[in-house]
């Protein structure tokens, strides 16, 4: 009798190992228009309680990396709270079904982080809804592909820094007067801090910078019992890619230079949220952690 439960897979095969279809989106990008479709893990993540009582708030959490992570975090027991752009309110109200259907709470929260107010403020909604605040997971984010240095126009620049970093700082600083021992904050930074590729000079800025921001919040909120850490993906397969405005030959073959040869999923960095909220990282802040398909940091 074979325990399929304990069977291991080979990772190069796990998943879709392309090449993708060409396709091209619109900022921000749809679930149900990029294909294949992303697995988020609605069909295969299975919680063990792990979260069981906390409240988490995602920004970016309607589709993609900050979908995976909503699913988790309430298959582990979390009630969640997702913000995202009014635009992408179809893919929102997908991922609040699914967060109910784990028997949670959900909040939708529709709204741009480049503004102060509404990043500011989904804080104080999700305390008065939630009766509190314990995992603030910080993955908004906006991406574009560049031509050249000389082609980035400072509206361009202004988007990307206001949406990668004033967005993060709104948000982070109006929840840690929310925060008790024992509370984590993760960020979603990206292998293109440490490995900037010249087509996303701007993005690739403000991810190491975040990288910096964990670092230095991680000491300023240790001894206050809060951790701070991030998560940095490789190409993971999300709406986000295909309305970056890669040419055709990079889309395709999206991810086929990793070490494992293929894009990751949205589920394969579930696991890694899941274990920067838990207990089992109770010594772990300041960190970074690799979900790149076997890329280095």
């Amino acid at each position: 009798m074979t325990d399929t439960a304990n069977q291991t897979t080979d990772p190069r095969t796990k998943h879709t190992d392309g090449p993708f279809p060409p396709q091209e989106q619109e900022q921000p990008g749809k679930t149900d228009e990029t294909t294949p479709a992303p697995d988020h893990g609605e069909q295969t993540y299975v919680g063990t309680g792990r979260l069981t009582g906390r409240r988490a708030l995602i920004t970016g959490g309607d589709s993609g990396i900050g979908r995976a992570v909503a699913i988790a975090y309430a298959r582990e027991g979390a009630d969640v709270a997702i913000a995202h752009l009014p635009e992408e309110a179809d893919d929102a109200a997908d991922t609040e079904r699914l967060v109910v259907e784990a028997g949670r709470r959900a909040l939708l929260l529709a709204g741009d982080v480049r503004d102060e107010s509404f990043a500011t403020g989904i804080v104080d909604r999700v305390v008065g809804e939630f009766g509190g605040l314990d995992i603030l997971v910080l993955n908004a984010a906006y991406q574009k592909q560049r031509t050249g240095l000389a082609a980035l126009d400072t509206a361009a620049l202004d988007r990307v820094f206001r949406t990668n970093l004033y967005g993060l700082v709104f948000t982070a600083r109006a929840a840690v007067p929310h925060l008790g021992s024992g509370s984590s904050i993760i960020v979603t930074s990206s292998i293109q801090a440490f490995q900037p590729s010249p087509g996303l000079i701007d993005y690739a800025m403000t991810k190491a910078a975040q990288v910096a921001f964990v670092r230095a919040l991680a000491e300023e909120l240790g001894p206050r019992g809060i951790r701070v850490n991030a998560v940095a993906p490789g190409p993971i397969w999300t709406p986000l890619i295909p309305a970056t405005g890669f040419g055709e030959d990079k889309l395709t073959t999206f991810g086929s230079d990793t070490p494992l040869g293929r894009a990751g999923q949205p589920a394969e960095l579930a696991g890694a949220y899941v274990y920067l909220a838990s207990e089992d990282a109770s010594y772990t802040s300041g960190g970074v952690i690799p979900v790149t398909g076997g890329r280095m940091l």
